[in-house]
């Protein structure tokens, strides 16, 4: 971990005060996303939050990957709950002018996982049957939500890169939509949380991508077509702090 926090130069703020309370690995992942009509995203936001745009473009992207090695800091991964599959579907957003990533739903293939980020971080998660495995060069991922009395869900896709790892520029629409640094959730109270988050720059490379199955959006009233955009990252560590009211 100290090797992730000596790399803070591409940061866009100071690394938070306090000691991070969690580290993860994020591994085979897919950043596909999608031009949204800002009309459309907008309503779907708390108060407090505004989408943050790209040339005036907002932007919606369904995120694949594999987690692993999650564990608290001071402890080991626990074996058999450190390891699983996650799908994010996410935008763009401000708050008091300071940028991050709003989830519209994170599903995950472990239930324990899935209580704890919902009571600790404020995160819509939601459990799903999911499998993440590479076969012959590409990612094949499947997911179905199970979560009791939530909105239907389901992903089937294979995904792999095709190009050279590369580092995204500042002021490019990679580095916009890829380099983030803040979680923001709202609590019960109606509050709104940032959960800050550091790792290195974006290993990315372009990426193809077959989708059998989308329905992430329609959880918010959205149907997706083909992605407008595929990015690909190997493998990404990540540390993450508390959430503090903003």
């Amino acid at each position: 971990m100290n090797r992730i926090l000596r790399e803070v130069s591409h940061r866009p703020w100071p690394i938070p005060h306090g000691p991070w309370v969690m580290a993860q690995q994020w591994h085979d992942l897919l950043f596909a996303h999608w031009r949204v009509p800002q009309v459309v995203l907008q309503p779907l936001l708390p108060g407090g939050l505004e989408l943050d745009l790209y040339h005036g473009e907002a932007w919606l992207a369904v995120v694949p990957f594999r987690m692993a090695g999650v564990r608290f800091r001071g402890l080991p991964a626990i074996p058999g709950t450190s390891n699983f599959p996650e799908l994010n579907v996410r935008t763009y957003v401000l708050h008091r002018g300071k940028p991050g990533i709003w989830f519209f739903s994170l599903d995950a293939s472990k239930p324990l996982a899935v209580m704890a980020a919902r009571a600790w971080f404020h995160l819509p998660y939601f459990h799903a049957r999911m499998s993440c495995r590479e076969n012959d060069g590409s990612i094949e991922y499947v997911s179905t939500r199970i979560h009791r009395g939530a909105l239907p869900a389901e992903f089937r896709a294979r995904y792999a890169s095709i190009g050279p790892v590369f580092h995204s520029r500042p002021g490019t629409l990679e580095h916009f939509l890829t380099e983030r640094y803040c979680l923001f959730a709202r609590n019960n109270r109606g509050q709104i949380l940032c959960d800050e988050i550091h790792h290195p720059p974006w290993p990315l490379q372009l990426a193809q991508a077959q989708f059998a199955e989308n329905s992430m959006a329609t959880q918010i009233g959205i149907t997706l077509g083909d992605p407008d955009l595929l990015h690909f990252a190997k493998r990404q560590d990540v540390v993450v702090w508390p959430p503090k009211p903003e």
